[in-house]
């Protein structure tokens, strides 16, 4: 599938310090790219660039073949955007704020917009002041959601939004990726976009460290889970060893990158009982990794 959004060496500054650095990502049409990373790793600087509220340093930076900086303004009747903190003008209703911006929209942005709020349960009369965060959150979605975008971009775009009304909208994007719609989404959630997400990156200190389809990812770890009698095996030669958990004789651990055949090594080895192996949760690939990178990160500094 051609690729819906490109990103070619993008590099962003602020001052002496680097927050998105040489970054290369691609996300096909139809996906549900899942953008993960820790408080200050460069998500929403990167996403910023993409929707054209930032110019690259370095790099290029495209969305449906445009470039996102100097067609930022074109780009806006095709690509949805919910930020992090969204900010209005508090003093209209959101039945007004609706309007209000659709007179930046095309024809038919009011009526998406009306069919957003009816489906997030927003009361149109409600000024936006006295919305709760969750409140100030659907008000955001339904405005990105009213342009009928062929991308959607996001940044914790569930924040404030109850447990059913996060599971049905994002639920709801499985429908929009069928339809051929991309989706780009930075979240915590990391569990609840497991279930959705089609392809996953991870980010680091502006730099991405691991990408592609859910399944290729998961793909690269293990986890097994056994009991042992006396000295626990060494699983160094085994693969990448990234958590270990021993839980009295209960020995628990997840591996990167395991040789062939781990499952039966392990069980071969002397003590060794009860053997489960099994595929992590992106979760807990995530944890395991960005656990991992940091604890290489400060060994390297010191």
């Amino acid at each position: 599938m051609s690729a819906v959004i490109s990103i070619r060496g993008l590099t962003k500054r602020f001052g002496s310090k680097t927050v998105v650095d040489r970054l290369d990502l691609e996300v096909p049409q139809g996906a549900i790219y899942a953008f993960l990373g820790d408080n200050g790793a460069g998500k929403t600087s990167t996403i910023k660039v993409l929707v054209g509220m930032h110019p690259p340093d370095g790099g290029t930076a495209k969305i449906l073949g445009q470039d996102c900086w100097s067609k930022a303004i074109s780009l806006r009747h095709r690509v949805g955007y919910v930020p992090e903190r969204p900010r209005f003008y508090e003093w209209m209703t959101v039945a007004e704020i609706g309007w209000f911006t659709s007179t930046f929209h095309r024809n038919g942005f009011l009526g998406k917009f009306k069919e957003a709020v009816a489906y997030l349960g927003l009361d149109a009369k409600k000024r936006l002041r006295d919305l709760s965060k969750g409140g100030y959150a659907r008000v955001a979605l339904a405005l990105a959601l009213a342009a009928d975008p062929e991308v959607l971009i996001m940044d914790e775009p569930t924040s404030g939004l109850d447990l059913l009304t996060r599971r049905d909208f994002l639920a709801s994007l499985v429908d929009r990726a069928a339809e051929g719609r991309t989706v780009f989404i930075s979240s915590h959630g990391i569990a609840e976009l497991e279930r959705v997400a089609s392809h996953v990156g991870l980010l680091n200190n502006g730099k991405l460290i691991m990408s592609g389809t859910v399944e290729e990812v998961k793909s690269h770890f293990t986890r097994l889970l056994f009991r042992v009698q006396g000295d626990a095996p060494d699983l160094t030669n085994l693969g990448v060893v990234l958590h270990r958990q021993n839980l009295g004789k209960q020995v628990e651990i997840l591996i990167q990158s395991p040789i062939n055949g781990i499952a039966e090594k392990v069980r071969n080895y002397p003590g060794v009982t009860d053997l489960e192996e099994s595929v992590p949760s992106l979760e807990d690939i995530y944890a395991a990794v960005m656990r991992h990178v940091g604890l290489a990160s400060k060994g390297a500094s010191q």
